[in-house]
């Protein structure tokens, strides 16, 4: 009994977008920083992953079904979260670097208190404010989905299906770190790698213009 060729082409095409949109996501940024870091201080981390998850897939799909090419023809909006986007990292950097001079530690297994809210919105502005989502989610992986024809949601599919594993592994793993989160200096070093990514990303969309 031979495979239907159709199905080969659809099983291509999800994984093509699964391997693609891991490879893409899994490098160091604003939005995994803090997904790692609400993973260390398990602060609404499944909130933070399903927000994560379900953005990227968002911006997939919608890159697939055209918005890429809404963003190529009107191109200062990219400048405009650009600017507004190193804004936000640079504030949050700030913060970082006044958790790092007077760290907190926890208790293992301790839940920490914390504004639902407020760390929904940071996740949020981390993901929609960066410009470089535009570019590699909407545009490349729009641009590469189509590529798959009829199969294309099926491309987009696998993408999503990457950031769901990538950012639920990336959040719940973390706690295998829980070992160190009651120790001071674990938290002044890791505070002030974040504000490090942070600034280095601020200062690349500053003075490099986007392409």
């Amino acid at each position: 009994m031979r495979f239907p060729l159709e199905k080969v082409d659809q099983i291509l095409a999800v994984a093509t977008g699964f391997l693609t949109g891991l490879t893409l996501i899994i490098a160091i940024g604003a939005q995994n920083a803090f997904v790692l870091r609400q993973g260390l201080r398990r602060d609404y981390i499944l909130m933070v992953v399903v927000f994560a998850s379900l953005s990227d897939a968002l911006l997939v799909f919608a890159g697939i079904l055209g918005l890429g090419q809404l963003i190529t023809s009107v191109p200062y909006l990219l400048e405009i979260l650009r600017f507004a986007g190193a804004a936000y990292l640079l504030w949050f950097a700030y913060g970082a670097i006044r958790r790092a001079m007077n760290p907190e530690v926890l208790v293992p297994g301790e839940k920490v208190e914390s504004n639902r809210w407020k760390v929904l919105g940071t996740i949020a502005a981390l993901t929609y404010l960066n410009p470089h989502v535009y570019i590699d989610t909407v545009l490349l992986l729009g641009t590469i989905g189509n590529q798959f024809g009829d199969d294309r949601l099926l491309f987009g599919l696998g993408a999503a299906i990457g950031s769901v594993v990538w950012f639920f592994s990336l959040g719940y793993l973390a706690t295998t770190l829980s070992r160190f989160v009651g120790n001071k200096m674990f938290w002044r070093v890791f505070e002030s790698l974040v504000a490090v990514v942070m600034i280095a990303i601020a200062l690349t969309l500053i003075f490099s213009p986007l392409k």
